[in-house]
């Protein structure tokens, strides 16, 4: 007898597992449905625009730029990175090179003019007032490296 009852217990015990392993199988196979349905309704995300430093910097080098595209591009530039990182101590932080580069450049490019350098180096040494001498400096590099 206790024999017959061990043998009922696995054949139902087995029972319900099959039936637990259908159900497992069935709602498993209903979300990856959903969720390719899911996947194939949302739409591309838009284009974010580009601000980001290599772009702008790009614009600046670029000698074929209008009086009006650098004037953009040096807006675009003090209003995202116009904060120069604070200094190391007596040394200047080494993210200054970047800035020391877009003077030199904007000295240097053919559709600059007087306004458009002096407007970026003052709102450059309004925005990081730790940084005027040096600032100075690489305007007087960039102006000199000009020629007459």
């Amino acid at each position: 007898m206790d024999i017959l009852l061990l043998v009922k217990s696995i054949a139902g015990l087995s029972a319900i597992l099959v039936v637990l392993l259908l159900f497992f199988i069935y709602t498993s196979k209903n979300k990856s449905k959903k969720q390719k349905k899911k996947k194939s309704y949302t739409s591309p995300t838009p284009p974010k625009p580009k601000y980001d430093w290599n772009t702008l910097i790009k614009s600046v080098r670029n000698k074929q730029a209008t009086t009006q595209e650098l004037q953009e591009t040096l807006a675009l530039i003090l209003k995202y990175h116009g904060t120069i990182p604070n200094k190391l101590g007596i040394r200047v932080n080494p993210e200054f090179d970047k800035y020391s580069e877009v003077l030199l450049r904007l000295c240097r490019h053919p559709n600059t003019n007087k306004d458009l350098i002096i407007d970026f180096d003052k709102e450059l040494e309004k925005k990081n007032p730790e940084y005027i001498k040096e600032i100075n400096d690489a305007l007087t590099k960039g102006l000199n490296s000009r020629g007459v």
